[in-house]
């Protein structure tokens, strides 16, 4: 036999190695397609309900719930396209300033946040207004607590 060179690979495990892989199976279980293969492909469908609450900035007369609900219709992607959304998801607005999303695909609740943020940026509302989760699954527009810098001037 020919001495191996460094370019050769060798074998991690000896050719006389004393065990079989049926050795090594944990007992009482029972080797299955499911825990053999991995899982493929898709996954099931999930509905997911998320609401953005902007009842409070919407009562001051300063946030246009139609818009935002119009912006969100145009700049969601559905699979890298956007416009796509066909039943996959639906976005309604209620009188209270509240829109609901209801998604039958994978939709995260981060990149909802992250489409308000964006609506208030182009309508300059960013400095005076923030996105807070209040629960899984709901955000709620909120004002920036303001300090009234007046009555430190007064003390003085």
């Amino acid at each position: 036999m020919a001495p191996q060179t460094s370019m050769m690979k060798r074998s991690v495990y000896p050719t006389n190695f004393p065990f079989t892989v049926a050795e090594f199976e944990i007992p009482g279980r029972q080797l299955t397609h499911r825990n053999i293969q991995k899982k493929s492909g898709k996954s099931q469908k999930q509905t997911k309900k998320f609401i953005i609450n902007a009842s409070g900035p919407a009562n001051d007369k300063i946030f246009d719930v139609s818009a935002f609900e119009k912006f969100l219709q145009e700049k969601i992607k559905v699979e890298g396209r956007t416009g796509n959304l066909g039943d996959n998801i639906k976005i309604s607005s209620t009188g209270d300033g509240k829109v609901e999303i209801i998604s039958h695909n994978e939709l995260s609740g981060r990149y909802l946040k992250y489409l308000t943020k964006k609506f208030l940026k182009k309508y300059q509302l960013r400095d005076w207004l923030r996105v807070v989760s209040t629960s899984k699954g709901t955000y709620e527009l909120r004002f920036y607590n303001v300090v009234n810098d007046e009555a430190e001037d007064d003390d003085e």
